[in-house]
């Protein structure tokens, strides 16, 4: 099966100690079973964090550890294009 693709806003803020980076919107490459390879997560005040295989976490997080799938939500209506993902994993932008 091939690796899918999503984009999904979270109209929530992180709720730790950057919690004023605001809310954020979020790309996932999801591989076999919705378990994420790469995602991006982009911060409405400017922050950007990217995790995959060559970096899995740091300070401020990391690659998520459970397949989207699981969470009982349709990810179907926030797929995009694996152009689309490359795009902001490679800029960091929307």
């Amino acid at each position: 099966m091939p690796n899918r693709f999503y984009r999904r806003r979270w109209d929530q803020s992180r709720g730790d100690e950057f919690d004023g980076w605001g809310q954020s919107v979020w790309f996932f490459e999801a591989g076999d079973y919705g378990w994420p390879v790469r995602q991006v997560e982009v911060y409405d005040a400017g922050r950007i964090l990217r995790y995959g295989p060559s970096h899995q976490e740091d300070r401020y997080g990391g690659l998520s550890e459970a397949s989207l799938y699981d969470s009982g939500d349709e990810w179907s209506g926030f797929e995009i294009t694996k152009a689309e993902f490359e795009r902001v994993w490679n800029s960091g932008t929307e």
